[in-house]
This record gives structure tokens, C-alpha cells and sequence, in this order.
């Protein structure tokens, strides 16, 4: 015969759990001191760790005790106030930022183009992706010989080589952010009767806009570092230039406080766009619109 199985119900006992009482429990809301409020703080923090850094770059400087090898911050400090008062620091880098505004326009404005075409057809997808894999990996110092050649030593040769800069990771990341819209999002949007330009508008780019975002954050830091060492270049070349052709031309001189500070002003002007302008912009549109945290 087959054995048959026989299922029995266990009665368990029940357990009534009793919550301790609330005093017992501990502090569960209490005030900030006055250090964990300052600590809160983001610029207060970013703060110490710049002070932090000169702190330990003060140190190294005066334990080496070799101002032409590497100044102490304080040496670098008076060189870049002498720099800016009686030097000529600040007509230097009005150059370079007049160079990277234009350029870096035409950069986006040419990725905005790519990137509305790309996601209006699947051409433009197949051209934007294929000369994305062609040109991104492309270094824009590269084509530093062609671009003098072909625009000779001035400020277009500048403006080509921070274009192909800009261009190709803003418009890699907005393709990248395009496709990862939702497509409840893309439904809706055509719901609306949403088409060409306002479709991209209105429902792709806030969509996508972390993405975008993050491409231009990224555009501006190849943007800035890649004229800076074209200044180099052209500086050398035609006797101009902007902030690079301040630093090689003290370098010619070993003027190394000179140098320092001119790589400061870089780092300074760096620091201003992230953590003012793209900060300033990214609270008042993703971490608004709760895209992120």
C-alpha cells in the first residue's frame, strides 16, 4: 500500500510583545551643537579641506626650503597678489576666459544640434554615435598642429581645438540621458500632441537634464584644461596667449612662485564654475525637481 502522509497542526503559542516605555528608550530628538551645525555645512567643510591642503603644502615647502623647486604657499600667495596688482594676471585671463566662452558656446550649440537630430531619427543616432566612437577617444591637443595649419596662430586655432573638446562629451552624455527617458515620459509627451523641437523641449531635455549636466561639467573641464595647454603652444608660437602663456613665460624665467600662482589661478577659476555656477545650477533644477539628492 502507499504510505499516505498524515499532516498535523501545531498550535503555537501566542506572544504578546510589550514596547518599552518611551523614557527608556533614549534621546531620540535632541539639539545640534554648534559644531555638528557648522560641520553641516557644505562650504564649511570644502573649506577645510582647502585649508588643510595649504596647511600641509606650507609645511612641505619650508621642509624642503627650495623656493625654485617648490615654493611655500605663502610664497605663492605673494607672487599671485603681485601678479594681479602691478602684473599682468588679470588681462591673461580674460583672454583665456574670452576664448573658452566662445568656444565652448559653439560647443554646446553644435552638441544641442547633434543630439535633437540624433533623437529625431535613427540616422542621426547611427551619425552621432559612430562619430562619437570616432572623435571622443581624439585628444583636442592632438590636433593642435592641424588647426594651426589650417586656421593659422590665433584665436580661431584656440576656438577649433576647444570645440572638438566641448562637443564630443556633451553630446555622448544628452544622447545618453535621451535614451534613458522612460517611456511612459515619451508617451505622454506625445499624448500632448508634443513634436520636433517642443517634444525635445519639453519632455526630453528635463528628463534627461542630470545627464546633460553631467556633460557639461565635463565638457568645461576638457574645455579649460585643453586651453590652457594650447596657450602653452601658441604662446610659444606667436608671443600671445592668455593664463598658459603665463605660466610658460615664467617658467622661462624661473620664476616658480610666478608659476605656482598662474596654476592656482587655474585651480581657483576651476573651483568657482563647479562649486558656484554648475552647483547653482544643479540645485535649482535636479535636486528641485527630486531627479537627485
Amino acid at each position: 500500500m502507499p504510505s499516505q502522509t498524515v499532516l498535523v497542526s501545531i498550535e503555537r503559542p501566542e506572544i504578546d510583545y510589550q514596547l518599552p516605555p518611551a523614557e527608556t528608550v533614549g534621546e531620540v530628538e535632541r539639539q545640534l551643537s554648534v559644531f555638528e551645525r557648522i560641520t553641516n555645512v557644505d562650504w564649511v567643510r570644502r573649506l577645510s579641506i582647502l585649508i588643510l591642503l595649504a596647511a600641509c603644502w606650507e609645511v612641505y615647502g619650508r621642509h624642503l626650503d627650495n623656493p625654485l623647486l617648490f615654493p611655500t604657499f605663502g610664497d605663492t600667495v605673494a607672487a599671485l597678489w603681485n601678479a594681479t596688482i602691478d602684473g599682468d594676471l588679470l588681462p591673461r585671463v580674460w583672454s583665456s576666459l574670452r576664448v573658452l566662452l566662445m568656444g565652448y558656446g559653439i560647443g554646446l550649440a553644435t552638441a544641442a544640434a547633434l543630439s535633437s537630430f540624433a533623437v529625431s531619427n535613427r540616422f542621426g543616432s547611427d551619425l552621432l554615435s559612430t562619430f562619437t566612437s570616432m572623435f571622443n577617444p581624439l585628444p583636442a591637443i592632438a590636433l593642435l598642429p592641424m588647426s594651426m595649419l589650417w586656421f593659422g596662430l590665433g584665436t580661431p586655432s584656440l576656438v577649433f581645438v576647444i570645440v572638438h573638446s566641448v562637443l564630443w562629451p556633451v553630446a555622448l552624455n544628452t544622447q545618453t540621458g535621451f535614451l534613458a527617458v522612460s517611456e511612459s515620459q515619451r508617451m505622454a509627451g506625445r499624448n500632448c500632441g508634443l513634436s520636433g523641437f517642443s517634444y525635445v523641449w519639453r519632455i526630453l531635455v528635463p528628463a534627461a537634464f542630470p545627464s546633460i549636466l553631467a556633460g557639461l561639467k565635463i565638457g568645461w573641464a576638457f574645455a579649460w584644461r585643453t586651453l590652457i595647454a594650447a596657450e602653452l603652444v601658441f604662446g610659444v608660437a606667436s608671443r600671445t596667449g592668455g593664463l598658459g602663456w603665463f605660466i610658460f613665460e615664467h617658467r622661462n624665467q624661473l620664476e616658480t612662485d610666478y608659476v605656482f600662482a598662474g596654476l592656482m589661478t587655474v585651480i581657483l577659476i576651476g573651483l568657482f564654475v563647479e562649486e558656484v555656477i554648475f552647483r547653482g545650477i544643479q540645485q535649482r533644477t535636479v535636486v528641485r525637481w527630486g531627479l537627485q539628492r
